[in-house]
């Protein structure tokens, strides 16, 4: 059972979040703007959140069927798949699976998979440490996600909140989110990004050290309709620095493919 959360009206926008992150881990700035003439379904990934399938091996292509599911349980009308990270993979993977259902993607901080730079070692560490305590946990996940001078910020506003987010978390299934994403950077959609046809915004943070803001560049490039946005002095976590300024970018996006 996947589960979801639908909130606000208009113009469908299916939320894929990004490794070892559910529904409720969004940033509530971005999800209140974004919400703004659209209707979002939030959805929580096999294994995360109060969804269930987290027992066995899964890949990106399986997290991609589990979205087609809810897609057509739904009855949406080709609705817009927005993918934060690894929920950019599974947008990705949606597009290529059943082309039909997609109206157009929402790339933020993600890449195609094979032949682009993937995540430094010391930073997949930070990533994937569930040790210490969720304290310590949530100091390392925030200092990889944003700048220096953001992370500062982030600590005193949000500490307690990113803590229970990881200690909530089932180290199984972290581990096996993080080999669906080695497998798909093993091959992913890189030599498939032609077939994707839909429209798509790629946007980055420009100090981003979890996916480099080359990928992005890469994959708009390789898109055969793709908007790029770039956003300064920012990290992997870039819709929290920009919440308003990326939703409106979202909404201009989706206004002019109508």
């Amino acid at each position: 059972m996947i589960a979801y959360q639908r909130e606000g009206a208009g113009y469908p926008i299916v939320v894929l979040n990004g490794f070892a992150g559910s529904r409720v881990d969004w940033d509530p700035s971005f999800l209140a703007a974004l919400e703004a003439g659209h209707e979002l379904i939030l959805v929580d990934n096999r294994g995360m959140g109060e969804s269930g399938g987290g027992e066995d091996p899964f890949t990106v292509e399986g997290m991609a069927a589990d979205t087609i599911e809810l897609v057509e349980s739904l009855g949406l009308d080709r609705p817009c798949l927005l993918g934060w990270s690894m929920g950019g993979f599974v947008a990705m993977a949606v597009a290529l699976a059943r082309p039909e259902l997609a109206g157009s993607l929402v790339l933020l901080a993600t890449q195609s998979g094979a032949g682009q730079a993937h995540v430094p070692a010391a930073v997949a560490a930070k990533l994937r440490d569930l040790t210490g305590s969720p304290e310590e946990q949530a100091r390392g996940l925030i200092s990889v996600l944003f700048t220096p001078e953001r992370a500062a910020e982030v600590e005193t506003a949000a500490l307690d909140v990113v803590a229970g987010s990881r200690a909530a978390l089932h180290p199984g299934v972290v581990g096996r989110q993080w080999e669906a994403m080695e497998r798909w950077n093993g091959g992913g959609a890189t030599g498939r990004l032609g077939e994707i046809a839909c429209p798509t915004l790629v946007a980055t943070g420009t100090e981003d050290v979890v996916c480099p803001p080359a990928n992005a560049s890469a994959l708009a490039a390789g898109l055969p309709d793709a908007w790029l946005a770039r956003f300064p002095q920012a990290g992997h976590a870039f819709m929290a620095d920009y919440p308003d300024a990326l939703a409106a970018l979202i909404a201009v996006f989706l206004k002019v493919q109508k």
